[in-house]
C-alpha cells in the first residue's frame, strides 16, 4: 500500500457536503492507516491549461469535494479521534484565483483572476514558481473533518465544530489533531489539498493543488473535547521565516475591519516597493502572508498584523 498503509481510498469515493447519512466507504481500526486519493478543490474543473475564463465558467455545486467517508471502528459520540499525518503525494501544479463574491477585500476586487503555479512535485524542500514570485512549500489539508449529529446535508464551505474546512495550514506532515465525534464511528472525510497557504487565506484560495495523503487514526475514548485541537511536530514557518517579513497593520474597535485594513495596507506596499498590479498583490497575499491578532486587551482598539515573507522575492 502507498506509504506503507494498510488501506487506500480512491478518489471515486468522493462527497460533496456533510451529511451523516452517507456510508462509510469503510471501516478501519485503531492504529491503521490510510492513503487517500484526492480530488482539488475546484472539483477537476481546473487544469495547468485552465484561463481566467474557467473561473467565470465555475460551477459552484462542484466545488471542494472530500474523499471519505470512513469510519472508525469503535467510535461513538463524546470521544476523539486522533488524526496524524504521515505524508504528502503532490501533483506538480496548482492554482490561485479570485472568485467574484469571495474573499476579505471581494468588494474591492470584483473581476475574476487566476495564477497557475508550477512545482517540483518529488521535492518536498521546492518552491512553487508563479508569474511574480517562486512560495516554499507546505503540503497541507484544508478540509479535514467528521460528520455533524444534525441530519442533512451541510455545506463544506464554513467550518464546524467536528472540523471541515478549517484552511489551518499546520495540517501537514508530523502534526496530530483531534476531532470531536458527534456520530458513531465518526465518518471521517478529507479533501481541499494546499501547496502553500498563509494564514487567514485572504482572497479565498492558496496555491489550491492536488495531493493524495497518508493519514494514520487513533481513538480517544470519553474524550469530551469542545472543538478541535491539534499538536504540531516542531516550527510552523520555518520554510518562511529565513528573510524576514514586511508587517503591515490595521487598527480599531473591529478586528475583521482591522484584518481588512492590514491586507489592504500590505497590497499598497507590495505594489509600491515590489512593483506588483493589485490583483497580483492580493492573490499572493493570500497564498503566503499570515494574518495575526497583535493586541486585543487595549480596549476600545485591536491590532491586527500582516506579515508578509520577504523570501518569496528573494
Amino acid at each position: 500500500m502507498a506509504f506503507g498503509c494498510k488501506h487506500t481510498i480512491h478518489s471515486h469515493n468522493h462527497h460533496f457536503g456533510w451529511d451523516n447519512s452517507n456510508a462509510p466507504a469503510m471501516t478501519v481500526a485503531p492504529g491503521e492507516s490510510v492513503f487517500f486519493e484526492t480530488v482539488d478543490s475546484s472539483g477537476g474543473q481546473f487544469k495547468d491549461s485552465s484561463t481566467v475564463e474557467d473561473v467565470v465558467t465555475l460551477d459552484f455545486g462542484k466545488i471542494n469535494p472530500v474523499t471519505g467517508p470512513i469510519a472508525i471502528d469503535g467510535a461513538e459520540p463524546g470521544d476523539a479521534i486522533k488524526v496524524t499525518f504521515l505524508d504528502f503525494e503532490p501533483c506538480g501544479w496548482g492554482w490561485t484565483a479570485l472568485i467574484p463574491g469571495f474573499g476579505l477585500l471581494t468588494d474591492q476586487f470584483p473581476k475574476p483572476a487566476l495564477n497557475i503555479w508550477k512545482y517540483e512535485a518529488d521535492n518536498p524542500g521546492a518552491s512553487a514558481f508563479g508569474t511574480h514570485a517562486k512560495v516554499p512549500l507546505k503540503p497541507f489539508a484544508g478540509t479535514i473533518g467528521l460528520a455533524p449529529a444534525e441530519a442533512g446535508l451541510h455545506s463544506i464551505v464554513p467550518p464546524r465544530r467536528v472540523g471541515g474546512n478549517m484552511d489551518i495550514r499546520d495540517m501537514s506532515v508530523g502534526t496530530e489533531l483531534y476531532l470531536p465525534v458527534e456520530v458513531a464511528g465518526g465518518l471521517f472525510s478529507l479533501g481541499d489539498t494546499h501547496a502553500v497557504q498563509g494564514d487567514g487565506e485572504v482572497c479565498g484560495t492558496a496555491i489550491e493543488s492536488q495531493m493524495n495523503v497518508a493519514l494514520k487514526f487513533d481513538l480517544v475514548k470519553g474524550a469530551e473535547i469542545a472543538f478541535p485541537h491539534y499538536r504540531t511536530s516542531g516550527p510552523v514557518t520555518n520554510h518562511l521565516d529565513s528573510d524576514g517579513y514586511f508587517v503591515t497593520t490595521g487598527i480599531g474597535p473591529d478586528l475583521f475591519e482591522g484584518a481588512r485594513n492590514a491586507v489592504a495596507g500590505m497590497i499598497d506596499l507590495l505594489g509600491k516597493e515590489q512593483g506588483l498590479n493589485a490583483t497580483d498583490a492580493y492573490m499572493l497575499c493570500s497564498v503566503c502572508g499570515d494574518l495575526r491578532i497583535s493586541e486585543i486587551v487595549d480596549m476600545p482598539n485591536w491590532v491586527v498584523s500582516f506579515y508578509f515573507p520577504r523570501i518569496v522575492f528573494a
